[in-house]
């Protein structure tokens, strides 16, 4: 898609580039890159998102990933109040899934999140050269999704990881590997309390492999990438594929089309009894919270 023909059918279209992507060694370093909003994931970034993994699994000289974000915060999640948001618009789509914009009530919003959200997400996950999430500040909703589906987390000493949408009367993100990568009573307090996570206790719970001083963070991430450089490609997507396998066998892709329903049902629900897919959050109280999350408020 051009600039201009993207202009031309989204009149939110940011002309700078969402994600930043280069190659150091044989490691792709790709950056999410909308720092003045924290990083925020509207669909113009996860489309970039999308091709710049693209672009990496295609490069034979790329070994491993590092997904980290610009700015100082990882990601504060979805994007759900800057002048970027584009939810009704149509993109030429990576899964066979039908177009969402001109879908009715809780269709739009079902169809739309199963491509951008669960769909972008899986896929991700099945990428075959082993990836590492790069994570500083805030790594909130939809950051976590972006940070689960690596196959490695290092993150600063002053990160923090919240899943706070059950205000919104909803059971956590669309992609809900909650209870996977934390013991489940401690994910049922993370996502019940909303409260904030520190990457010591993420570290604690082994959903963060290593945790490093913000300074080093970078330095940390490129000595792993290096180290699995040297390792087999083929060994390290079969072991990716071991990993997957088992998770699978413990009920994680059946555990997220459940609560994928379920996350649809609330949506509905609140479109239905307050006039809102997120309940009684109107888009300026959604912002504001969105900043709060990324801890400027």
């Amino acid at each position: 898609m051009t600039d201009d023909f993207a202009r031309a059918a989204n009149p939110t279209y940011e002309t700078e580039e969402p994600v930043s992507y280069g190659v150091e060694g044989s490691t792709a370093w790709i950056m999410l890159n909308r720092p003045r909003f924290h990083n925020a994931q509207n669909g113009q970034l996860l489309y970039a998102l999308d091709a710049a993994f693209r672009r990496a699994v295609d490069d034979p000289a790329v070994k491993a990933i590092v997904l980290g974000g610009e700015g100082k915060h990882f990601s504060a999640g979805h994007d759900i109040g800057t002048p970027g948001r584009d939810v009704g618009v149509s993109r030429p789509r990576v899964h066979l899934f039908p177009d969402h914009a001109d879908k009715p009530a809780a269709e739009f919003l079902y169809t739309r999140e199963q491509e951008v959200y669960l769909g972008l997400c899986r896929r991700w996950r099945q990428i075959a050269k082993p990836t590492i999430a790069m994570v500083q500040g805030a790594c909130v909703a939809g950051g976590l999704m972006l940070a689960w589906v690596c196959d490695l987390i290092v993150a600063s000493e002053d990160a923090f990881f919240q899943d706070p949408v059950l205000l919104m009367g909803i059971p956590g993100v669309e992609y809900w590997a909650h209870a996977f990568e934390l013991p489940p009573r401690v994910a049922a307090e993370f996502l019940m309390l909303g409260e904030r996570m520190s990457a010591e206790r993420a570290h604690h719970f082994g959903m963060v492999n290593r945790v490093a001083p913000r300074e080093r963070l970078r330095d940390e991430c490129a000595k792993i990438a290096n180290q699995l450089a040297e390792r087999p490609a083929l060994g390290l997507w079969l072991t990716k594929q071991a990993i997957s396998h088992a998770e699978d066998l413990r009920g994680k892709r059946a555990t997220m089309d459940a609560v994928y329903h379920m996350h649809h049902f609330a949506h509905a629900q609140n479109d239905l009894v307050l006039g809102s897919s997120i309940g009684n959050l109107d888009s300026k109280a959604m912002a504001a919270a969105n900043k709060k999350q990324a801890g400027e408020a």
